[in-house]
């Protein structure tokens, strides 16, 4: 397939691979993650009759894969009109997605599939995020308002040991004369 070897062969974990039962490989295709994006590529197979065969059985994987990863888009260089029939479209400039920038270095055409609503998780996480917010400013009020019950009533305590040890005293100063003495 004439794919730089010595670039893929330090990528190799990437690989996703079609076999058959007897185990002879089939094809291949990269799958590169970066934050909420995957881009399929250097896809290749032995024989080309049974490329759309294989890329079904690659695309339930990629699914998962994609789902394990939280990805929210799918990106592809690869020309075949397989990826266009599974919904994947060209990518328009000034959309409201972005090519990551470690990908960006190929003037060459992208299609791109969303499976997740990026605006809508992220509003999401914004609306759950400010919830989880005045939740927790909720509970710091309410603990902050029992320990400052909790210390009013140690401070009551003390002062009222405190006013009954000194009446003790008194008393006893008071009335020293009437305990007998021990000798």
């Amino acid at each position: 397939m004439l794919l730089p070897a010595d670039e893929l062969g330090k990528r190799l974990i990437e690989f996703q691979i079609v076999e058959t039962a007897d185990g002879k490989l089939l094809g291949a295709i990269g799958i590169q993650i970066v934050r909420q994006h995957a881009r399929l590529h250097s896809e290749a197979y032995f024989d080309f009759a049974i490329a759309d065969q294989a890329r079904e059985l690659f695309w339930d994987r990629i699914l998962k894969i994609t789902s394990n990863h939280g990805v929210f888009r799918l990106w592809t260089q690869e020309t075949s009109p397989f990826w266009t029939r599974f919904g994947f479209q060209p990518a328009v400039a000034g959309k409201s997605f972005h090519l990551p920038e470690e990908w960006n270095q190929t003037k060459s055409e992208w299609v791109t599939l969303q499976l997740k609503d990026e605006e809508v998780i992220a509003n999401a996480l914004d609306k759950n995020f400010a919830a989880f917010l005045s939740s927790e400013k909720r509970a710091t009020t309410r603990a902050r308002e029992q320990a400052q019950m909790l210390k009013n009533i140690i401070t009551i305590t003390g002062f009222l040991i405190g006013i009954v040890c000194l009446v003790v005293v008194f008393y006893l100063i008071l009335h020293r004369n009437s305990f007998p003495s021990v000798r």
